[in-house]
């Protein structure tokens, strides 16, 4: 302390009540540093054992998945699904009319076609939502399309196929599939949540279509999985009414592109009817080749039936 007040006295502050005063402030400021510094350090070891402890979980799960052999990973699994009184005879019979399949362990469906909504309807601690099963599916979906295309599509590059399999599956078009399938109707969900996909809301539908494909796949094997994607899926999927909203304009002359060719144009073949109502015949050309024609009230819309006839000619070839 008498250091600090001959110090203060040597630097002009010969009074030693302000002395004393700036000395208790410094301190104070020390220890408010001190303390700053110390917090930040708990902190810091607390970020740290948390990442540390996400880390050694993660490890420990992939250890886990890797050296347990499958045939004992597939015994316990149906400690992961419950039946409920909703999954009865009848709704089975159903869903296997709709989906076009059989199905042998109904409490996989009634997962896959429990939204998380509904969880807060019907409490119960062993009840689970389709979210697991939707990440399964969705995997699941893209490697069966993406072979689908890779089989009937030898000429087409990586580029194009990716493009190929987006057309395909999106949330739209998985929406637009599990209304065809009425799996609106068939879903465990709440009524507020009920009231989105009422809307036009497509996540919600996709994803309990992507968890019936893997409740699929777990309950008769990747062989009937492949089956209802090609011979149920693809077909609504490839359908007029998942295009309706495309343009197809654009999507040919991407197409086109990807090739190196020059880009379409469209030409008008034909035109029938009074002005006030003429129906327009277009054909899309792709250099001097017609590539597809197509009918419309305009031009425009003629063009656009052109380009998906182009369009429509590329999935079907086999």
């Amino acid at each position: 302390m008498n250091h600090i007040l001959r110090l203060f006295s040597f630097q002009g502050h010969s009074d030693p009540i302000l002395t004393v005063s700036i000395y208790a402030r410094t301190a104070k400021c020390s220890i408010s540093v001190d303390a700053y510094h110390n917090k930040a350090m708990a902190t810091a070891d607390k970020q740290e054992n948390l990442i540390a402890g996400i880390v050694r979980n993660l490890y420990s799960g992939i250890t886990n998945f890797a050296f347990k052999k499958r045939s004992l990973r597939v015994k316990d699994r149906d400690d992961m699904f419950q039946h409920s009184e909703e999954m009865t005879q009848d709704v089975v019979t159903k869903l296997e009319s709709l989906l076009h399949i059989t199905i042998q362990t109904p409490s996989y469906f009634q997962q896959a076609l429990t939204h998380r909504s509904y969880l807060q309807v019907k409490i119960s601690s062993e009840r689970r939502s389709n979210e697991r099963l939707e990440f399964l599916g969705d995997s699941i979906l893209g490697m069966i399309v993406a072979e689908y295309l890779f089989d009937q599509h030898r000429q087409v590059q990586e580029g194009e196929l990716t493009k190929m399999r987006s057309w395909l599956v999106n949330k739209k078009s998985l929406a637009i599939c599990a209304r065809h399938l009425k799996l609106d109707e068939m879903m465990l969900i709440s009524f507020s949540a009920k009231q989105m996909f009422d809307k036009g809301n497509d996540s919600i539908l996709a994803d309990c279509l992507e968890a019936i494909i893997a409740a699929i796949y777990l309950d008769s094997g990747l062989d009937a999985t492949r089956q209802f994607i090609e011979e149920v899926l693809l077909p609504i999927m490839m359908n007029e009414s998942l295009m309706r909203d495309t343009n197809f304009k654009s999507t040919l002359l991407e197409y086109v592109q990807s090739y190196g060719k020059p880009s379409p144009h469209y030409v008008v073949v034909n035109e029938i009817g009074p002005d006030h109502d003429k129906t327009f015949t277009v054909g899309a050309y792709v250099m001097n080749d017609c590539v597809g024609i197509g009918e419309g009230k305009t031009k425009k819309d003629a063009e656009q039936m052109a380009a998906k006839k182009a369009l429509d000619s590329v999935f079907a070839r086999r």
